[in-house]
């Protein structure tokens, strides 16, 4: 019985996270993290 309910936590947890992805998906975010990743970098060797 214990094993099964830890197995459904799992799914509900993968569940979780393809909802917040999608979700972030349609709100842009990735690209708000690429565009910070890029300045980042180009604050690290020095050209931004």
């Amino acid at each position: 019985m214990k094993k099964k309910l830890m197995g459904y936590g799992g799914w509900l947890l993968l569940a979780a996270g393809g909802i917040f992805m999608i979700i972030g998906m349609i709100r842009k975010e990735h690209l708000a993290v690429l565009e910070k990743a890029i300045r980042i970098c180009l604050e690290c060797i020095g050209i931004g």
